[in-house]
Formats: structure tokens, C-alpha cells, sequence
């Protein structure tokens, strides 16, 4: 079914802003997969924070002018699904999990702090922890030297009871 001039101009606006508070942008050709399948994918979208559209290309070249993903506008060619995302690796991570399980949803490309990634830089990014888990990381390593210290000290102590009992 085609949309009239208002539902298009209304179509690029709302992708339009979602690009403006995106961080990433990820794409993947869907051809093959079935409505199941693609329902799957935008509730793991969902919960991700991942913001996804299937779009005409045209629609999505004119929305994405102007942007930071400008860059990735001659890769937006065949039956693609857009993905964007606040989070810089969300949108990425949630494309390749789904592909790891359904060879039919093929990621061609993408875009992340103005740079046009391929698919493999969309995958490299995918890898990448999640905010949180490095967090966490960074957390641990900061407390590491001083529960060390705590435990040097604790059994320095230890060692003077002993000494003095």
C-alpha cells in the first residue's frame, strides 16, 4: 500500500527524530524472514531500547540528511530494516544476536559517531560490553588494590595476635 505526501512527510519526520537522539545506526537486509521472525526481533528491540523501522529507502535517505548517519546513505539499498539506538552498542548487539540464530537476517552496514561501518564493523561493535557490564568492569578493577590492601592488613594483624599470644 503507498502513503500519500502527509503519511511520508510524517514518516521521515518521526525517523528524524530518532536520528537526532540516536548514537548508532545499524542496518540488515530482512529478506526471508518470516512475520514471526520479525516480530521477535522488534520485541528484543524493544527491550534494548532499539528503535526499529522498516522503511522505504528513499524515505530513509531523506530522513537521515543532514544527519551524522548521511554517511551510510548508499548502503541503504534492497529490503533493509533500520535500527537506531541511544546506547552506541544496543542496536548493533541486538542485529547480530538475532542473526547468530536466523541466517536470513543479514546485517549490511551501519553508522556510529559519523563513521559509515560495514558489517563487520557493525559486528566488532555488537561485541563490544554493554555501558553497564564495563561499568562494572572499571568498578572492580578500582576496588581490586584496595580490598588487597585490606586483606594484607588484616592478615598483618592476624600474624601480631598469633606473635602475641
Amino acid at each position: 500500500m503507498s502513503l500519500n505526501r502527509n503519511e511520508k512527510a510524517a514518516v521521515i519526520a518521526e525517523v528524524v527524530e530518532q536520528a537526532k537522539s540516536a548514537q548508532t545506526l545499524a542496518l540488515a537486509e530482512y529478506r526471508g524472514l518470516t512475520v514471526e521472525n520479525l516480530t521477535g526481533l522488534r520485541k528484543q528491540a524493544r527491550e534494548a531500547g532499539v528503535y526499529f523501522h522498516v522503511l522505504k529507502n528513499t524515505l530513509a535517505r531523506r530522513a537521515v540528511a543532514g544527519t551524522p548517519f548521511e554517511g551510510v546513505a548508499d548502503k541503504m539499498v534492497g529490503p533493509l530494516i533500520y535500527g537506531f539506538s541511544q546506547d552506541p552498542v544496543a542496536a548493533a548487539k541486538v542485529m547480530a544476536d538475532f542473526a547468530k540464530t536466523n541466517s536470513k537476517l543479514v546485517i549490511t552496514g551501519g553508522s556510529y559517531a559519523g563513521k559509515a561501518l560495514d558489517a563487520d564493523g557493525v559486528k566488532a561493535l555488537a561485541a563490544i560490553p554493554s555501558k553497564e557490564v564495563l561499568l562494572a568492569q572499571l568498578l572492580g578493577l578500582m576496588q581490586s588494590p584496595v580490598s588487597r590492601m585490606a586483606r594484607v592488613l588484616a592478615a598483618v594483624a592476624e600474624q601480631r595476635e598469633q606473635a602475641a599470644a
